[in-house]
């Protein structure tokens, strides 16, 4: 028998979920959404001069898989560089796909296996780091490193 999709954990994690406001004077924003689910992300950042996430913030309008997901980035992002965000965003496609058997280094990211087989169910998964990634782009393009 399978892992439910929807377990304690993802639901512990959907509840408490970190830089759970909108920052007042980010450098950058992006907002992705899931058509197929209508789960929806803003995420708002400012960086540090060498490129690094100084301050985080979101806008969480999703299932509870999407706001276990965001949880997730939420407690590990500040301090990362987008190479270390876009990895991670691959690597988490990837893992949902089925192309690796491991989510990547990304703390808790493990949790999301019983999703794999529900296609339908990855895109919000994926939402908070597309959302993170694309918003670090932004704000990289005005920035002198």
């Amino acid at each position: 028998m399978s892992a439910p999709l929807y377990n304690a954990d993802i639901l512990r994690l959907a509840t408490n979920i970190p830089h759970h406001q909108r920052l007042n004077a980010p450098q950058a924003t992006a907002e992705r959404r899931s058509p197929v689910c209508g789960s929806r992300i803003v995420v708002d950042v400012s960086l540090t001069p060498d490129g690094r996430i100084s301050a985080l913030g979101q806008e969480v309008r999703a299932c509870a898989l999407g706001q276990a997901s965001a949880a997730l980035m939420g407690a590990t992002a500040i301090g990362m560089d987008l190479a270390e965000i876009e990895a991670t965003r691959d690597a988490l496609a990837d893992f949902l796909a089925g192309k690796r058997d491991d989510p990547g280094t990304w703390p808790g990211l493990e949790i999301f296996a019983p999703a794999r087989p529900h296609v339908a169910r990855h895109a919000s998964i994926r939402l908070p780091f597309e959302a993170l990634a694309a918003a670090m782009a932004e704000a990289l393009q005005g920035h002198d490193l």
